[in-house]
């Protein structure tokens, strides 16, 4: 089975996302389907269709979130170097025909969010970015087509 990379805070963040589901979500999903059971014909409720298709959303997501905690593996920040990109950094990349700056941290496709800037690092950007050097162009195919990046800077946050 392959492993899947993946922070400290990342993994820690499934788990916390697992157990919410087991503690919160569920119970609350039970007491739902049972006060939907007590308004009678459960043929023709609509509460009752409802709270049992969030029951079987609740499972696929536990079951879903099971399966990337079993299968990730958690990559300690604390000794990497900042001199290349590697799983972890945060990289400053440059829009070589723009000048347009982003920050850029590469971590697991398990804890991606583009809107907080955390990249996979099988996305075509972070696959670009692994191995290069403060000063290098990266090229990109993007959907919009080619775009090229120069690196800017290079660190790795410890905190992770």
């Amino acid at each position: 089975m392959k492993k899947i990379p993946i922070t400290k805070t990342g993994y820690d963040k499934l788990k916390k996302d697992l157990k919410y589901l087991k503690t919160v979500s569920l119970p609350e999903n039970i007491r739902d389907i049972e006060q939907a059971r007590a308004h009678g014909d459960i043929s023709e409720n609509a509460e009752y269709a409802a709270a049992k298709e969030r029951q079987s959303f609740i499972h696929g997501k536990m079951q879903e979130l099971e399966n990337n905690l079993a299968t990730s593996r958690i990559i300690d920040l604390t000794n990497l170097s900042d001199d290349r990109v590697v799983f972890g950094s945060t990289v400053r990349i440059e829009d070589v025909h723009t000048g347009k700056e982003i920050k850029y941290q590469l971590v697991g496709p398990f804890e991606s969010d583009i809107s907080n800037n955390k990249i996979s690092v099988t996305s075509p950007i972070g696959k670009a970015m692994i191995g290069k050097e403060i000063g290098d162009e990266v090229t990109v195919k993007a959907p919009g087509g080619i775009r090229e990046f120069q690196i800017i800077d290079i660190r790795i946050e410890k905190i992770l």
